[in-house]
């Protein structure tokens, strides 16, 4: 079946580096044509992928432009994607720009890829603008707005030793970053979720968009957790991190047999119902299990071999427990000895030496609505 033209139609300028960011802030749709291979390297918030050129078909391509030079490889191009190919291609973007009238197109660099589909596009009646630079342009963009404004946005800062849930607290202010939503990741040796982490590209670029938000939206202050400079296995972007580790302190604090509780909801309740919602019942059980002990089992030198002993007894009669009878109780006697022996040693040591950085203590409604006041709405 051919694609029917409406008309032709003359493609509008370029996307050009000054207007990125309200392109990013605004969340314009973003049509991204590179390979997929390229776009789980890292993309633009929100872009969708509908590649011009499949992996195999851009391998190709580039073998042969480095033998043959450039026509040869656009020659090659056209053949690889023609036909009936061509045709449900842009069928399948012309659904996307009819769903998204505003979108606009991006490749690696804004050349051949974007400028064909532009062009096939604008002869079936709906011209599309042009990311100038492309996807490459963009990403530097994203990363130097990133450093800018991750080094001089106002912050406020969220802490509180494991299980005082700085996390909930965080989340119900106006104004936030949410490192751990962004990076997937609980934030502890035991916090990875069931989905994969996003590329450190993916994660930067999100947090770039978050910032340029934020602050397009007001200058006031914006709220983040006390994190370490890593997050599951991405890293927190320098500037930014600086930047927290100078700001003021909100200090949540909560008794600690509330604080077995907010662990073992998240830990183990979410936790264990995250991976049976995607691989059943018993199956997630298993993989439920092995996250637990796989976490514990990492952290054993920094225990100690005695106490590592001990608290892995604990876990593995919790888990028996759990899955034989659905009982969890059992998980608060090695989540309190984690608590007091492991985690609370080592944030304590480490909110002494910003003692003079912390502005407020206080239970969760207290740090909440100091907070709301300075970051605002």
């Amino acid at each position: 079946m051919r694609v029917r033209s409406k008309r032709s139609a003359t493609p509008p300028a370029d996307i050009e580096p000054p207007g990125f960011d309200a392109l990013l802030w605004t969340g314009r749709p973003l049509l991204d044509l590179r390979a997929p291979i390229e776009y789980a390297r890292g993309s633009a918030p929100g872009s969708v992928n509908l590649p011009l050129l499949d992996d195999g078909a851009r391998a190709q391509v580039g073998l042969r432009y480095r033998e043959a030079g450039e026509v040869a490889a656009l020659a090659l191009g056209h053949e690889l994607v023609g036909g009936a190919l061509r045709e449900a291609r842009i069928a399948a973007w012309i659904a996307w720009c009819d769903a998204n009238p505003d979108g606009v197109l991006c490749c690696f660099r804004g050349g051949q890829r974007s400028r064909i589909v532009q062009s096939w596009l604008a002869e079936a009646g709906r011209p599309r603008a042009v990311v100038a630079g492309g996807y490459k342009s963009l990403r530097a963009h994203m990363g130097e707005r990133l450093a800018s404004l991750g080094a001089n946005v106002d912050l406020i800062v969220v802490g509180g030793r494991t299980g005082t849930g700085k996390t909930a607290v965080l989340q119900s202010l106006p104004r936030h970053i949410d490192l751990e939503g962004l990076a997937r990741h609980r934030g502890s040796a035991f916090g990875a979720r069931v989905d994969s982490q996003p590329a450190l590209a993916d994660f930067e670029n999100l947090l770039a968009v978050h910032l340029l938000r934020l602050t397009h939206a007001s200058r006031q202050a914006i709220a983040i957790e006390d994190e370490a400079t890593n997050v599951g296995q991405l890293t927190v972007p320098r500037d930014l991190h600086a930047n927290a580790s100078r700001s003021p302190i909100a200090v949540v604090e909560m008794p600690l047999e509330e604080r077995v509780t907010t662990t073992l909801r998240a830990y183990v309740l979410d936790a264990c119902s995250e991976r049976q919602s995607l691989h059943g019942e018993a199956l997630g059980f298993d993989s439920f299990a092995g996250h637990l002990t796989g976490a514990l089992a990492r952290i054993r030198k920094r225990l100690g071999g005695r106490r590592y002993e001990e608290i892995a007894k604990m876990l593995a009669d919790a888990l028996q427990k759990h899955r034989q009878r659905g009982e969890v109780d059992a998980h608060r006697r090695w989540i309190e000895r984690l608590l007091v022996e492991y985690y609370d040693p080592m944030y304590d040591y480490q909110l002494a030496t910003t003692a003079a950085r912390i502005a407020f203590r206080g239970d969760a409604d207290a740090v909440r609505a100091w907070a709301s006041r300075r970051v605002g709405a």
